[in-house]
């Protein structure tokens, strides 16, 4: 079973209909059938509560939806990191690549564990994939799967 680190850019495609869904279901596909092991810092909760907020508040997400995702995330097997044991990594990274904090800790459990980070964030995969080929933009996913 592989290890695949995830972030909220990805797992909120698998709830609501974007750019980039069909890639991101394969991903929760490879959860579901066992291939996949989810990892991602505990941020990612908060990230995805506001995520919903936002589409509840400024795009007209019915509030039974809304809560209808948060349950169904819910349901899902994260392996989670503390963010407080990878900010010391999470903050040099920040620094080096000039990419926030936040995204830096997801940045750095994939290079703790090894394996893939995937995220829908083109412009962080495009400052770090030089250096981090393991960092892979959402839409090149069908070419890892």
């Amino acid at each position: 079973m592989g290890q695949i680190v995830v972030d909220s850019s990805v797992a909120i495609k698998w709830f609501v209909v974007e750019p980039l869904s069909e890639q991101a279901l394969w991903i929760l596909e490879g959860y579901r059938v066992g291939e996949l092991t989810l990892l991602a810092p505990d941020l990612i909760n908060a990230e995805i509560g506001n995520i919903v907020w936002k589409k509840r508040m400024m795009q007209g997400l019915s509030a039974a939806d809304a809560q209808a995702i948060i349950d169904a995330f819910r349901t899902l097997v994260f392996v989670c990191t503390s963010s407080a044991d990878l900010l010391d990594d999470a903050y040099q990274l920040a620094m080096k690549y000039q990419r926030t904090v936040y995204d830096s800790l997801y940045l750095a459990l994939c290079l703790r564990e090894n394996c893939p980070f995937v995220t829908a964030d083109e412009k962080l995969v495009n400052a770090v994939n030089k250096q981090l080929s393991n960092v892979v933009w959402l839409g090149h996913w069908t070419e890892r799967r």
